[in-house]
């Protein structure tokens, strides 16, 4: 009997150890399952936050794309107003008028510095660059005059950056 005692005791020792591993084993496959779980979150958020990155910069870059061609349109219907102040200064008759004329001119300019315009630099005899001058003209070539060249300005051009606000509106040798 007490072989029996001790087989029996055997055998619930066996279950019991059988009865541990099966539940160390499924403790096992359970921590397992939530290191996958989050291993599955932390992809998913570093995705959302590198889709929300890429957003703010989206957004920063469109709002400094529209900032600037706003200001670009303003600067756009300012320039005539430049244009005149040009030719009032050619047509003045007296210095005093000329001299006011030109402090206006002056001031102007400042503030379009102040914005990043500047004036596109051309002068007679140039050669003819359609990239920041646009031809309203053309005259055949006298004597002297190379071809493709510029003969007359007749509104500057502006720019601010790389990017071309208006043309200069010149007349070329053809």
């Amino acid at each position: 009997m007490e072989e029996n005692f001790e087989e029996l005791k055997n055998e619930e020792v066996e279950e019991a150890k059988k009865a541990a591993e099966a539940e160390q084993g499924a403790e096992d496959g359970a921590l397992e399952q939530m290191r996958a779980c989050a291993e599955d979150f932390k992809r998913k958020w570093y995705s959302v936050s590198a889709e929300y990155d890429n957003y703010r910069k989206r957004n920063a870059q469109a709002a400094a794309r529209a900032y600037a061609d706003g200001a670009a349109d303003t600067l756009l219907k300012l320039l005539p107003v430049a244009d005149n102040f040009g030719y009032a200064l050619d047509s003045a008759a007296d210095e005093k008028t000329r001299a006011g004329i030109d402090k206006v001119i002056k001031s102007f300019k400042t503030v379009l510095a102040s914005l990043g315009v500047e004036e596109i630099e051309i002068s007679v005899g140039d050669e003819f660059d359609e990239s920041v001058a646009e031809a309203v003209m053309s005259f055949p070539a006298e004597k002297g005059e190379q071809p493709n060249t510029v003969k007359q300005i007749l509104k500057k051009g502006y720019r601010t950056g790389d990017k071309v606000i208006r043309f200069a509106q010149v007349t070329v040798v053809g």
